[in-house]
């Protein structure tokens, strides 16, 4: 028998298999040939069965469970729909009234389905626990239908008396805080570089870890990282957090940044409770930014944050997008450093913000924050402070919003609106007044404007993104630069000034079977520092005969110095899966204002059968400099984790670059390993079986003990988690292969599948001389690590198909009531598996 077929019969009530499934031909058959009563409804005459034989007549052969139209009552494992949209997948007890199995539902478990329970006095007065087996005496019109070959339940009850529930509505009662457990998440990358030059060799290092522990709803993490250079640790964060149902909020105590929709986001320590859209369904949901550059080389990419090193990778020349960035606040800048191979750096700020702040009618964000700023400049100020917001969506077309920051010296408040202006756009403008006292003993105040401006042109595919900041007076400071800023002309030129205008835009245009364009532009300048700070990215792509083409340009610029740096780049990568399945080739033209030139010609794809491998191989030339260079680079992710390596060289240089991440999950099974880990997670039981693969999650299967850890999974969704039946090891059963989990944030969830293991055997059973009876129930002797009876149903000629038994044990056979009527097997199966999989042994009966 098929592995997927085994799963379909393995949803049995009372425990039992449902072997006698297999039976039906058998029953139709004497259903055919024993017509010897009519009946006003459909009815199976048991006489037809086991009639002649030496156990007896039929009436002493317990065959009860066959004389129903319908199934036995029991425990179903079934999808559960509601008005023909499903909410659940779950256990629901059976029950037969007139012949027709309805099931238990219980007074709560409707509550969470919607139906006004205050609607009907005669349910108010019941506890919640109460169960309900026929609807339709209590909620009129309400009906149930249990579809058994499908394994569904379908629950009809009148729109009119159920609560208006959003799209995707997750009731909070089904939400799931989780295993108590311990979380380690690494990344680790270094590399050894060889100079010809008297630098000689250099080695660098850089681990990122992020752990935390989870108890109850509580959430405790840190994220530290080291580096080679430093040789010292800095702890970036740590912070305990939970989640506050009834506030649709998260509580935050420890190192945090402050919501930025309104002012600038900050890092503090302290106290935060602050709304989380999360929470509410996707129909009812109004961000971490992309990072592009060409890389002249093979070159180290770091990416800062508020002076701490967020993100560190290496990539090959060319054009690279960085999307991956775990989101810290909503707006800000982040300091872009590539270091290319001949040690030469170029540096670039990327300014990121979200679109206008607009909520649909009732929609509602809020934060409250209590804490100790937290400075980037190891010579600014670290005042206490209290910051709050308010965002309330007033209509579908007006959204106000405000907030205010207080602290011994800065005080600021801001109010604004955004309007929705149809097919013109959305528009948001507010207004920030700060008093500001300086370290320098000087008091001063003034006034910020800002708009913001959004467009979708669907006629021509166009998204249009605006958004202007511009500082009208000169004694505007923000909180962060009133507590950063220096007096010392020696220092950043960052800390010696404040912000006087900035200027923000994002287009994207598609241009349909032609391809598309992109532009990203931001300009800054400053009330003490001449010049301006820019930086632009433009480009086009295309796709040809499944051909893609590419040209990209970037221009950056710092207001401290007069030079600038333009880039530009070409390339065109052809797929070669007629020759080499999930591979193709590609050609790199680079070059920048100084007319350094360079090409890379490459071979890349992936290989293994989940494509786990992913390589690269690449040839380069550059007219100035390093010369002829190559690049090779593989990288495996694993059930374990993900492991990457990577060798280069040109005319000056060698470097071999590394890197290893992953997670570590202790929890109340033991411990496993895991890819790396992302904020929410679930946790595959499936005790004792190795090697079952998870659906949609490449590399991850179970480790030695069953479990696996799938790193991404969805907060507040409902999340599928099947295993790959194909996958399963001969001598492992599950009844079944699909659980859903809905995790509260961060959370831990078990997805825990029923395993049996051991033999699948064909037995065919004999008591004195003759076949055991059609119907008799054969169950394996319990064992004390063993909870499952492990039951089946004879079929014709005394056969009975079990699995999960072990190479001997003992079976206890019962076809009747009485103390005669049944017999015990002992049985010890062959050493030599069959290429079947499916021992097939006859047994004596005493």
């Amino acid at each position: 028998m098929g592995k997927c077929s085994q799963h379909k019969i393995n949803k049995q009530p009372y425990n039992i298999e449902h072997s006698w499934l297999l039976l039906l031909p058998f029953i139709t058959v004497g259903v055919l040939f024993y017509p010897a009563k009519t009946y006003s409804e459909d009815y199976f005459n048991i006489h037809a069965l086991e009639i002649g034989t030496d156990f007896g007549s039929p009436e002493d052969i317990d065959l009860s469970i066959f004389t129903q139209d319908d199934y036995p009552p029991g425990i179903y494992w079934v999808d559960i729909y509601l008005n023909r949209d499903k909410i659940d997948t779950r256990n629901v007890t059976f029950v037969t009234i007139n012949n027709k199995l309805l099931p238990k539902l219980t007074i709560q478990q409707l509550q969470d389905m919607g139906v006004k329970i205050d609607s009907f006095p005669e349910l108010i007065s019941l506890p919640p626990e109460t169960e309900l087996s026929d609807l339709s005496q209590y909620i009129p019109s309400a009906s149930t239908t249990f579809n058994f070959s499908q394994q569904r339940l379908d629950i009809s009850i009148p729109q009119a008396i159920l609560n208006s529930q959003a799209r995707g509505y997750v009731s909070p009662e089904l939400w799931q805080q989780g295993l108590t457990s311990l979380l380690i998440n690494y990344n680790y990358s270094g590399s050894n570089t060889w100079q010809d030059n008297p630098s000689g060799s250099t080695q660098t290092h850089y681990l990122n870890l992020r752990t935390g522990a989870n108890w109850q709803a509580w959430r405790l993490r840190n994220y530290s990282t080291y580096t080679s250079r430093d040789k010292s640790w800095k702890s970036i964060n740590t912070y305990l957090q939970r989640d506050i149902h009834a506030l649709k909020g998260q509580l935050t105590l420890g190192d945090s940044f402050t919501p930025s929709y309104i002012f600038e986001g900050v890092q503090f320590r302290g106290l935060q409770l602050v709304s989380d859209d999360n929470m509410l369904p996707d129909s009812l949901q109004g961000f971490a930014p992309s990072v592009r550059g060409i890389a002249q080389s093979n070159a180290q990419v770091t990416i800062k944050q508020n002076g701490y090193i967020i993100y560190q990778t290496y990539v090959s020349p060319g054009p690279f997008v960085i999307n991956d960035l775990f989101p810290t606040t909503t707006s800000g800048n982040l300091d872009v450093i590539i270091k290319e191979a001949d040690g030469q750096e170029y540096r670039s700020t990327q300014s990121f913000s979200t679109i206008p702040i607009m909520l649909r009618e009732g929609g509602l964000q809020y934060s409250i924050t209590l804490g100790q700023y937290q400075s980037s400049n190891n010579r600014g100020r670290e005042p206490n402070f209290t910051q709050g917001a308010l965002v309330y969506g007033f209509s579908n077309n007006i959204t106000a919003y405000g907030g205010t920051i207080f602290s011994k010296d800065y005080q600021s408040v801001a109010l604004g609106s955004g309007y929705n202006f149809g097919i013109l756009g959305s528009l948001s403008f507010d207004i920030t007044h700060a008093n500001t006292d300086l370290p320098s003993n000087i008091s001063t105040k003034g006034q910020s404007y800002r708009f913001q401006y959004a467009k979708d042109l669907s006629l021509t595919g166009t998204n249009f993104t605006l958004a202007g900041y511009r500082y009208s007076t000169h004694g505007f400071y923000d909180f962060k630069e009133a507590n950063d800023i220096e007096n010392s002309n020696k220092s950043d030129w960052r800390y010696r000034t404040n912000k006087r205008s900035k200027l923000q835009l994002h287009i994207n245009q598609s241009l349909g079977n032609f391809g598309s364009l992109y532009l990203s532009a931001f300009q800054q300048n400053y009330w003490q520092q001449p010049g301006y700070e820019r930086n632009i990215n433009a480009g086009y792509s295309t796709n040809y005969n499944n051909i893609n083409y590419s040209l990209n340009y970037t221009y950056s610029q710092l207001p401290d110095t007069n030079k600038n740096e333009q880039l530009f780049s070409f390339s065109i990568q052809i797929p070669l899966d007629r020759w080499l399945k999930n591979s193709w080739t590609s050609y790199n033209f680079n070059t920048n204002k100084n007319k350094d030139i360079s090409h890379q010609v490459g071979l890349s794809g992936t290989a293994l059968q989940d494509n786990n491998l992913i390589y690269s191989l690449q040839q380069s030339y550059t007219n100035h400099g390093t010369g002829a260079g190559g690049h090779i680079h593989a990288e495996y992710k694993g059930a374990y984790g993900q492991l990457s390596t990577g060798y280069s060289y040109d005319r000056h240089s060698h470097q071999l670059n590394y890197g290893l991440q992953g997670g570590i999950v202790a929890h109340p099974y033991g411990m496993t390993l895991s890819q790396h880990l992302g904020d929410t997670l679930a946790l595959v039981r499936a005790d004792g079986a190795q090697g079952i693969k998870i659906q949609n999650n490449v590399g991850i299967a179970t480790d030695w003990n069953g479990y696996a850890v799938i790193p991404y999974v969805s907060s507040y969704r409902k999340n599928r988690i099947a295993l790959d039946t194909h996958s399963l090891a001969d001598n492992v059963d599950i009844d079944v292969n699909a659980q859903t989990v809905i995790p509260t944030r961060g959370a831990l969830v078990l997805a825990d599948f029923k395993t049996r293991i051991g033999h699948r055997v064909l037995i065919n059973l004999y008591y004195q001389e003759n076949p055991i009876p059609f119907g008799a129930v054969v169950t394996l002797e319990k064992h004390h690590d063993i909870d499952e009876v492990n039951s089946a149903i004879v079929s014709h000629e005394g056969q009975v198909y079990l699995t999960g038994l072990p190479d001997s044990g003992r079976l206890f056979v019962k076809w009747g009531y009485k103390d005669i009527q049944e017999c015990v097997v002992n049985y010890n199966l062959p050493e030599k598996t069959p290429l079947s999989g499916i021992y097939i042994i006859a047994a004596h009966c005493k």
